[in-house]
C-alpha cells in the first residue's frame, strides 16, 4: 500500500485538532507496512523529510505571499500540492495507490491529480462550511462550499468521524449514504476499518 494524506496543517504546525489526528494516521499507518506520504503547508520547514516514525513528509509554501483570504491562499498553494504528489507519484514508479485529503483546502489538487495521474482519492471530512460560518450565504460561503461538493463528488468514499457529519453531509450535499464511511477515532478497531477503507479504494471496489 502506497497512500499520500493531504492536510493542510500537520506538526509543528498546529492550528487544532486535525495536525495531530493526521500525525497518529500517519505513524499507525506505516505501523501498519503502508507506505505513507503526508504532503502539508510550511511557511519556511518546505522540502522532503524523513520523519522518526518512518512518515515521509513534504512540506510546501505558497509561491504567493499577500493574500486578501483563505481562498486565495488556498487556491494559489494548491499548484504546489500537486507539484510534491506528483514527485511523489514518479519517485514511486507510479506506484501510489491513493490519496487521503482531510477537509476542503486541498480538494482542488486531488481532482486534478485523478484526472491527471488517475488516482483515486478519499475525502476525509473534518468540518462542513455551514457549521463553520452558520447562516452565511457570501459569494465567499459559497466558493469553499463548491470546493466541499466537489470533493464529495469526485471523491471515491467519503470518511467522517460520527453518524451526525454522515447524516449532516447527506442533508448538506445529497451524498449517497452508501458513498459514505463512519470511522471513530475513538473506536478500538480505528485504524483497522481505515485500511480496510483504503484496500478498497485500491481494489477499485468502490460504491461509484
Amino acid at each position: 500500500m502506497h497512500a499520500i494524506i493531504f492536510s493542510w496543517e500537520y506538526p509543528p504546525r498546529i492550528i487544532g485538532q486535525l495536525a495531530d489526528y493526521v500525525r497518529e494516521l500517519a505513524v499507525q499507518l506505516v505501523k501498519n507496512h503502508a507506505k505513507t506520504y503526508v504532503v502539508t503547508y510550511h511557511d519556511f520547514l518546505t522540502g522532503q523529510y524523513d520523519e522518526s516514525e518512518g512518515v515521509k513528509t513534504y512540506r510546501v509554501t505558497n509561491p504567493v505571499r499577500t493574500h486578501i483570504g483563505v481562498l486565495t491562499w488556498v487556491l494559489t498553494l494548491n499548484q504546489e500540492v500537486e507539484r510534491a504528489a506528483a514527485s511523489i507519484y514518479y519517485n514511486t514508479s507510479k506506484q501510489l495507490d491513493l490519496i487521503d485529503v482531510h477537509d476542503w483546502h486541498f480538494i482542488p489538487a486531488a481532482v486534478t491529480l485523478k484526472k491527471a495521474l488517475n488516482i483515486p482519492f478519499i475525502y476525509s471530512v473534518e468540518s462542513l462550511e455551514d457549521h463553520r460560518s452558520h447562516g452565511a450565504n457570501s459569494p465567499f460561503n459559497m466558493a469553499i462550499k463548491s470546493i466541499e461538493w466537489l470533493g464529495m463528488y469526485e471523491a471515491e468514499i467519503l470518511i467522517v468521524k460520527s453518524e451526525w457529519m454522515r447524516d449532516e453531509a447527506f442533508r448538506l450535499y445529497k451524498v449517497p449514504l452508501e458513498k459514505v464511511k463512519v470511522i471513530s477515532p475513538k473506536s478500538a478497531n480505528w485504524i483497522k476499518n481505515i485500511l480496510e477503507t483504503y484496500n478498497i479504494i485500491a481494489r477499485g471496489a468502490h460504491p461509484k
